[in-house]
């Protein structure tokens, strides 16, 4: 039996991308499966060196530089996003570089930044 599955690895090593890929479909038509993974990995099998994928950004911190013209805008959207109360607010839409909301989603990070921005602040996506 090992030597059968030597012989099959052997026949195996020396089809082309384009052939494993092939091979690929007509098992999964077969068996009634998917190998999605395994048919990038032949695929990165193929070249010479696979990259590190890269890790997607998930957490974001909304950064206020500047509170803007409408200051008092500011911090009532400063209190909308926060549980901060009114004098808290306010120092933090007076202080540039201050965390409005830190560790949130890309989609919450985006909507306070359109408030914010919407109020005449000027914000930052760290």
């Amino acid at each position: 039996m090992a030597a059968n599955l030597e012989k099959l690895v052997e026949e195996l090593s020396k089809l082309s991308v384009l052939e494993a890929a092939d091979l690929v479909k007509l098992l999964e038509e077969k068996w009634g499966v998917s190998a999605a993974a395994p048919v990038a990995a032949v695929a990165v099998a193929g070249a010479a060196a696979a990259a590190e994928p890269v890790e997607e950004k998930t957490e974001f911190d909304v950064v206020i530089k500047d509170a803007g013209p409408k200051k008092i805008e500011t911090i009532k959207v400063i209190r909308q996003l926060t549980s901060l109360g009114l004098g808290e607010a306010k120092t933090m839409a007076e202080t540039a570089g201050g965390k409005v909301l830190a560790g949130v989603g890309k989609d919450a990070a985006m909507d306070a930044k359109k408030k914010l921005e919407e109020a005449g602040a000027v914000i930052e996506i760290a």
